[in-house]
């Protein structure tokens, strides 16, 4: 059902996209805003039936009451919005950007079963990281600011629009620094070429830095759950050998009182 669910928004949020393209012809516009509608009676019921679930939930509380708790939950929140966007082309039509928070329900759904689980491990070993990660991002604001600086001391003069104070020289610098390079702006000076080729270097290793603490702990949770995932078999196997043991134990016990009761027999 979940996999179902996140079909139906992705469709949905495609639906959206293609019904700000004017180049589309009036009768795929009628069959995307039906489509639409279409996707908003899903939501609705879906919401409904969650509502109605949230009755079943463990606790003290009264059947209403969950309920309640449940429309007030930031995920509940988020499927009244995605139900609103896609009711508001009934009054507007402006309301591209609100049908995107369509995406907000994959996150909704995700949070059922084994998705739950592995987005909580992820986000764990990136947790055990941070300290890496805040180490990484603050040596980049260093280098950041550092390739501005020395391309304001060498290039202000000569092009003080792009490079006349080290805010307009951060532009430059964060555009080079993440080897995007849009081109608008370069150096034209020696020195400041020299500084631009040591910042998109650096840039290079620094991108892949970040990219590899990651990685690591990505490699480090899925790892974890492996672990876990045999450490649960075992558990189970020696589970299986107690209650083989039981069942042997019983077995004897009535081989042998069944055979007591045979001499006595006639």
């Amino acid at each position: 059902m979940n996999r179902l669910l996140v079909a139906v928004i992705v469709l949905a949020v495609v639906t959206a996209v293609l019904t700000t393209e004017p180049s589309l012809g009036a009768r795929w516009h009628r069959d995307l805003v039906v489509a639409e509608f279409v996707f908003g009676a899903i939501f609705t019921l879906e919401y409904a039936a969650r509502i109605w679930a949230a009755a079943e939930q463990p606790g003290p509380a009264s059947a209403w009451r969950k309920r309640w708790r449940f429309i007030a939950s930031p995920l509940g929140l988020i499927d009244l919005v995605v139900i609103v966007s896609t009711l508001m082309p009934l009054i507007t039509a402006d309301v591209a950007v609100l049908r995107m928070v369509r995406l907000l329900r994959v996150i909704a759904v995700m949070k059922f079963g084994r998705f739950s689980q592995a987005l909580r491990e992820i986000g764990a070993a990136i947790g055990e990281r941070t300290d890496d990660l805040l180490v990484t991002l603050a040596l980049a604001a260093l280098l950041l600011l550092f390739g501005a600086t020395a391309l304001f001391i060498a290039e202000g003069t000569v092009q003080p629009e792009a490079f006349g104070s080290i805010p307009r020289a951060l532009w430059w610098s964060v555009n080079t620094f993440t080897t995007v390079g849009y081109g608008d702006v370069v150096p034209v000076t020696a020195w400041g070429k020299v500084c631009a080729s040591l910042v998109a270097l650096s840039g290079i290793a620094f991108v892949a830095m970040p990219t590899g603490i990651i990685a690591a702990a990505f490699s480090e949770a899925m790892q974890r759950r492996r672990d876990q995932k045999i450490e649960d078999m075992r558990e189970h196997l020696a589970r299986l050998d107690e209650i083989d043991e039981a069942v042997e134990h019983k077995i004897a016990a009535l081989e042998r009182a069944s055979g007591k009761r045979k001499p006595g027999r006639p």
